[in-house]
């Protein structure tokens, strides 16, 4: 099946700590069905100094399960479901089914 959900496009978070919140997908998980959104669902880790990096506490992005993000609508911003539509010269694109304008392209 076609991914609903890319990495660069922006969502909106439905449930959660977060919810309201939207981001752009740094990173898809398909095997695990989640995503990172940036700036949504941080969490603190401690860190083991590296060569690279300092030992402290870091704040970075935990993944978050893709039936918990809707993709933002283009038009308005709010949450959207995703349709496909096959155009006349054969690709397949995205289209947000709130206002039915297309998401790629």
């Amino acid at each position: 099946m076609a991914a609903k959900i890319k990495k660069g496009d922006t969502v909106v978070v439905l449930t959660g700590r977060d919810k309201g919140k939207s981001g752009e997908v740094v990173q898809m998980l398909p095997a695990d069905n989640k995503a990172l959104v940036r700036g949504i669902n941080m969490v603190r880790r401690h860190q083991k100094q590296t060569q690279t990096q300092e030992a402290g506490i870091v704040a970075k992005e935990a993944p978050i399960h893709l039936s918990n993000i809707a993709l933002a609508d283009p038009k308005d911003g709010k949450a959207t479901r995703v349709g496909f539509k096959v155009q006349e010269d054969g690709t397949k694109v995205r289209v947000a089914k709130r206002s039915g304008d297309l998401i790629d392209g």
